[in-house]
């Protein structure tokens, strides 16, 4: 396995190499103020402006549902799993996803995406431990041609870092594939897919990665921001015994974008249910998303 920072192998002297949760949140906590302190001080004066007469509420509602959308935005996603393991228990994970995109001239964007986990796992069966803290960080990077109209679309790499502070939080393995999105607004209808697959090269874990996701989305905008969504997030573990492969969740809800205070910051709210048709054995069998999203458009 190759060496980590100043030459020691990952997974080498256990939890001691990983940094501790409170660390890892108190660095999250940080992050977060630095870039609204950065962003919004520079939007405020120009916030009432853009509420008046800038985008009305549903065409930012749409850009909002465009993962390659040239929009600076900190999706705060709940995820409550319910009916985990053998004893039925819930597992709730805070995805932080801030979303930059960088301007590469006049005819490409580069939008960075980064999934930042917190997990909170209880004792799913005997012998398991609960575990809180950071899981394993997925940056993607799409790199998308500026402008489109009709097949709005964005490429790129995207990883997977050990940098859970549990090892019942992640996989211990540093992973990485090719990341696709594609999708077209028409009138009302926003409508597309994300997809992925992951191949671990590296990490102390105990099993090898091919991981396969794949997210479609449907929206339907209506006045003033309203919209309805679903936007399940099915995978495939290729390494799993068969009947364990796929998970397909089956579901979806709706959310509504809203200007905050004198300012008019952008807030965009959503939830989504889901049962899971498919699952592997002790999966959740159903589970509840609700968003809070930051928007900084420029």
């Amino acid at each position: 396995m190759p060496a980590g920072p100043g030459g020691r192998r990952h997974g080498e002297g256990g939890a001691a190499t990983r940094p501790s949760a409170r660390c890892v949140l108190r660095a999250l906590s940080w992050l977060a103020l630095l870039l609204a302190m950065s962003v919004t001080p520079a939007r405020a004066e120009q916030a009432p402006a853009s509420a008046a007469g800038g985008e009305s509420a549903t065409e930012l509602a749409k850009k909002t549902q465009n993962p390659v959308a040239d929009l600076v935005s900190v999706p705060f996603q709940n995820n409550f799993n319910f009916r985990v393991g053998p004893e039925d228990r819930s597992v709730w994970v805070l995805n932080v996803q801030p979303v930059i995109p960088i301007s590469l001239g006049a005819e490409w964007n580069l939008i960075t995406r980064t999934i930042m986990p917190i997990i909170n796992q209880p004792e799913l069966a005997p012998g398991v431990d609960h575990a809180f803290g950071l899981g394993d960080i997925n940056p993607s990077l799409f790199l998308s041609p500026a402008g489109s109209k009709e097949l709005i679309w964005g490429v790129g790499p995207t990883f997977t870092f050990p940098t859970a502070t549990s090892r019942e939080l992640g996989q211990g393995k540093v992973s990485m594939g090719p990341t696709a999105v594609a999708l077209t607004m028409q009138g009302p209808w926003v409508v597309g897919a994300l997809t992925n697959n992951q191949w671990s090269i590296a990490g102390w874990g105990d099993a090898n990665v091919n991981q396969f996701l794949l997210q479609p989305f449907v929206n339907y905008n209506f006045d003033h921001g309203w919209y309805l969504s679903t936007a399940p997030i099915m995978t495939a573990d290729w390494k799993a015994s068969s009947g364990n492969k796929w998970t397909v969740p089956v579901g979806g809800g709706g959310g509504k974008l809203w200007r905050l205070g004198k300012v008019g910051l952008p807030v965009n709210t959503q939830v989504q249910g889901f049962i899971n048709a498919a699952r592997p054995e002790y999966a959740a069998q159903w589970q509840l998303r609700v968003q809070i999203q930051l928007l900084f458009p420029r």
